[in-house]
């Protein structure tokens, strides 16, 4: 979309894409959003912004480590 595109480039934001104009490449992410929002988001009732931060911080070092 152009005008995306343009507020990219306003924003000194490089677009990640491949040569051919697709994003494949990006199903590894596509794939951890999905078990984040199945094993986190989905399965719990955050009180606050600071426990969902704190839980999240939490589900990443369990993702990493």
């Amino acid at each position: 979309m152009e005008k995306y595109r343009e507020l990219l480039r306003e924003n000194k934001i490089i677009q990640s894409m491949s040569r051919k104009g697709n994003c494949f490449y990006n199903a590894v992410m596509e794939n951890f959003f999905g078990h984040l929002k199945s094993e986190l988001f989905y399965l719990n009732k955050f009180e606050s912004m600071e426990h969902f931060i704190s839980e999240l911080k939490e589900y990443m070092d369990d993702w990493n480590n």
